[in-house]
């Protein structure tokens, strides 16, 4: 799920900026960016996160300013702007063509880093981790927004796959019978005129009604998709159990459309599949 969340707190002179960002990703991804004098403080910052998100991509940025320079995101950038002109007027020199990357841009800026004398790190860890903690609580608050959205779009979904599994389960009766009529048409373009009650074709009726029988996997899917709804509405954390849930769905639709010898289940199914498809993607973005 998506979320941001920015926060500031004080630490003697300085101002101590958190920002925290994800995007979708279906395991936890963190990285974190804080300056190098704090870097002992990033496991702990990483606990205070895992403690609010489990899936995404979330970045945490912390910044430092004071006395109008900046430490962790922040670079003296007319210092970089003089490194780069001086490597352009040597390569002009040299008869070098000079095309800078992004990379390099970045080296150089990160090389001209505007430096701050910053306090030790088990004093800035208060600081830091007040920051973190309403970064967080922002974040978070973002997410349940989305978390909020994503309920109404999934309970939608899943009335739409209960509709059609309603249309194959009003169709399933008259497959047998429609087969029987198929049946007696051929016999008849091959010249046999066999009578409706002869036990040759009751016996092939009875074996056809057996085979495309999908009575059970209805049951089971409609049970599947009741689980799933009644997972949506009461319970905070979902990812796992609804994969496996919507898992358990798709095994019942392969096994209807492959014992369904009509057009109009079949129609239905490739639908179910479709709208199937469309839950599990959303999925990927819920915890």
């Amino acid at each position: 799920m998506t979320g941001y969340g920015r926060e500031a707190a004080s630490l003697e002179a300085l101002a101590v900026t958190v920002q925290v960002s994800s995007v979708n990703r279906r395991a936890l991804d963190l990285a974190i960016n804080l300056p190098d004098e704090w870097r002992e403080l990033e496991p702990a910052l990483a606990d205070q996160v895992r403690q609010v998100a489990s899936r995404g991509r979330v970045s945490v940025v912390v910044e430092v300013e004071g006395g109008g320079r900046q430490s962790g995101a922040g670079w003296d950038e007319d210092a970089a702007a003089a490194a780069l002109d001086r490597l352009q007027a040597f390569a002009a020199r040299e008869n070098v063509d000079f095309n800078p990357s992004a990379d390099l841009l970045w080296q150089i800026a990160n090389a001209q880093r505007a430096q701050v004398n910053l306090p030790a790190a088990e004093i800035a860890q208060p600081a830091v981790t007040e920051a973190l903690a309403g970064a967080l609580r922002a974040f978070a608050a973002m997410r349940a927004r989305e978390g909020e959205a994503l309920l109404v779009d999934f309970l939608q979904r899943v009335e739409l796959l209960h509709r059609q599994v309603e249309v194959i389960a009003a169709r399933a009766p008259m497959v047998p019978e429609a087969y029987r009529g198929q049946l007696m048409r051929r016999l008849r373009e091959a010249g046999l005129e066999l009578d409706l009650e002869d036990e040759r074709v009751l016996r092939e009726i009875a074996l056809f009604a057996d085979r495309c029988d999908i009575s059970e996997e209805l049951t089971r899917l409609r049970s599947h998709l009741d689980q799933f709804a009644h997972l949506l509405r009461t319970e905070a954390e979902i990812g796992r159990k609804a994969e496996f849930i919507l898992q358990e769905v798709g095994r019942e639709v392969n096994t209807i459309g492959s014992k369904a010898n009509d057009l109009v289940i079949s129609r239905a199914v490739i639908e179910l599949k479709n709208e199937l498809e469309r839950v599990r993607e959303q999925m990927a973005n819920v915890e």
